[in-house]
């Protein structure tokens, strides 16, 4: 039995001590989330997140998960809370939610949140987010990219009570199920979910006993307070002005050959900063769009990416921040606007913000990244006749920076998956993966060169088999900084059984078969500074391990033959 430990101020130790731990609780929340999932897009690909908060909402820990799905997160617990009422909920209870327009962020993310209870009081919540394989829709794994309205993307499930004390809501489990292609999959990882959601809640509970219910409160909210206070004092580094940037999706999978425009104005005042997205394309026909939570989750991903790594992330980190998002356009679309692919969107929202903030920190932010992670989707039937959806990730390079060069595809921008193992493929789906490389030459030219892209080319081993592209970089190439080259953009392309070949537009959903194959190729990251300054050494490594050519060797960078 823990002992009670009377302390009537916080002590900066006993301060850190608590920090360190609500962090290690929401990063045993995020472990057991992903050991306890049963789809291959969450035990592989990391597609969900694990959060803790105060019982007013804010963020009091996250694991390291994805930064879009932590943030969103935050409308979603606020509206649970308002929908319920904080003193009408009980230990035990559970609740669900995944509405995009009542704070969620796409259909497929589904959040399971559990109130916290210590001496009979609510102190906490504890949350998890996972990327269900499929949630309905008009396509398997529920991400068709030619929807033109949320109706087609899968079922909406408002903020409702999943459980109550210890009995479920049988007809709310039942109706879930019916509206899944794969319900075991899918209940799978609602189990993951709250197994993630219980180990927090007795977590906390533990810690409120060491320090008892009002001290515990305090505590949060001095770790609250204080990641504030570090995040005003570097926002303040930031030289006071307002910078803009312009990034383009390729389409938004319904009208292929016109753009779509994201632009932002960054402004810096003192220890605040706002994000204004005037200019920004009006909301597609397609389903590109992101709701007002995940583009306030991507403009949050920003700022911390641009102020100091050291900072405790929470809800405190979050308030200097303000955006402007222009009602009925791309970034806070109107009802009932697709919005599955908004990832995309994200991505960019968020590289817009900190490629704006390259007018401020020339010397310190890194080229564009390929900011493309592209989404696969399998659907159909197995060798032995039994229905499977499965997804699969595939990211481009991270742009290079002033000391150091891009990573080799990694996903960046506000998203934090994995690449999919083609052994995980292989045994999910009815595929053979005959090649996995890293794609020579992709990355942009520099004095520190941009992070590689991959080749993939997957051989298809059944007929009639639901095929999901949904890709970026296509036509808009990440671009490099400082004298810095492009990077590649990304190619793919399906080879059909006549020998004939389909190139993919970025966005496809279409049918393949037997003995056909899908060859992908990512996108690079864009380079930083002049090709003529990088180290003789370095190209000379690069032309060793195939990561340039030997024309780009002598044309780019001047190495003689």
């Amino acid at each position: 039995m823990n002992r009670m430990v009377d302390v009537t101020t916080t002590d900066p130790i006993t301060l850190e001590v608590v920090r360190n731990k609500v962090d290690g609780i929401a990063n045993e929340m995020q472990s057991t989330l992903l050991r306890s999932s049963f789809s291959t897009v969450v035990k592989e690909g990391l597609d969900a997140s694990a959060s803790l908060f105060t019982p007013n909402g804010e963020t009091l820990a996250q694991a390291i998960a994805i930064p879009i799905h932590l943030a969103t997160l935050i409308p979603i617990v606020e509206t649970i809370a308002r929908t319920f009422s904080l003193d009408a909920m009980k230990p035990g209870d559970l609740y669900i939610m995944n509405d995009p327009y009542l704070g969620g962020t796409h259909l497929p993310d589904i959040a399971i949140v559990m109130p916290v209870f210590f001496d009979e009081r609510p102190i906490a919540f504890s949350a998890a987010m996972t990327h269900h394989q499929d949630v309905g829709g008009m396509s398997p794994g529920s991400v068709p990219p030619n929807a033109t309205e949320i109706y087609q993307e899968g079922i909406r499930i408002p903020p409702l009570k999943l459980r109550e004390g210890n009995e479920f809501n049988h007809t709310l489990v039942e109706m879930l199920k019916l509206n899944v292609r794969v319900p075991q999959v899918f209940m799978g990882d609602i189990g993951a979910q709250i197994s993630a959601c219980t180990v927090g809640a007795r977590r906390v509970a533990e810690l409120a006993g060491r320090y008892g219910y009002g001290q515990t409160l305090r505590i949060f909210n001095e770790l609250l307070d204080r990641s504030e206070q570090l995040t005003r004092k570097a926002l303040e580094a930031i030289p006071d002005g307002t910078y803009s940037y312009v990034d383009y999706l390729d389409n938004d999978g319904v009208n292929l050959d016109e753009s779509v425009r994201i632009e932002v104005a960054v402004t810096v005042s003192g220890s605040e900063l706002h994000c204004d997205f005037e200019g920004t394309d009006p909301q597609t026909r397609g389903p590109f769009n992101a709701v007002k939570s995940g583009s306030q989750a991507a403009a949050y991903y920003a700022v911390r990416a641009v102020t100091d790594s050291s900072i405790p992330t929470n809800g405190g980190c979050f308030r200097p921040v303000s955006l402007h998002l222009p009602e009925g356009t791309l970034v806070n679309p109107v009802e009932p606007a697709p919005v599955n692919s908004r990832t995309a969107t994200l991505k960019r929202i968020a590289g817009s913000i900190v490629g704006a903030l390259k007018g401020a920190l020339p010397d310190q932010i890194p080229a564009d990244s390929a900011g493309e992670l592209l989404v696969l989707s399998l659907g159909g039937k197995n060798l032995s006749g039994k229905p499977y959806v499965v997804g699969e990730f595939n990211a481009g390079g991270s742009g290079g920076g002033p000391r150091k060069d891009g990573v080799d595809v990694i996903e960046t921008d506000g998203s934090n998956c994995m690449n999919m193992p083609v052994e995980a493929l292989e045994l999910e789906a009815p595929a053979r993966v005959h090649r996995m490389s890293l794609r020579t030459d992709s990355g942009g030219v520099g004095e520190f060169r941009g992070g590689l892209g991959c080749v993939r080319e997957i051989e298809f081993l059944t007929d009639n088999i639901a095929l999901t592209h949904r890709g970026e970089r296509h036509r808009h190439a990440a671009r490099g900084s400082q004298g810095g080259g492009d990077g590649a953009k990304a190619f793919s392309k399906i080879v059909r059984r006549d020998g004939t070949e389909e190139v993919v537009n970025s966005k496809l959903f279409t049918m393949v078969h037997s003995g056909e194959r899908l060859i992908v190729e990512t996108a690079g990251g864009g380079g930083y500074g002049d090709p003529n300054g990088r180290d003789r050494q370095s190209v000379q490594d690069d032309l060793r391990n195939r990561k340039v050519s030997e024309q780009s060797a002598m044309n780019d960078y001047g190495l003689s033959s």
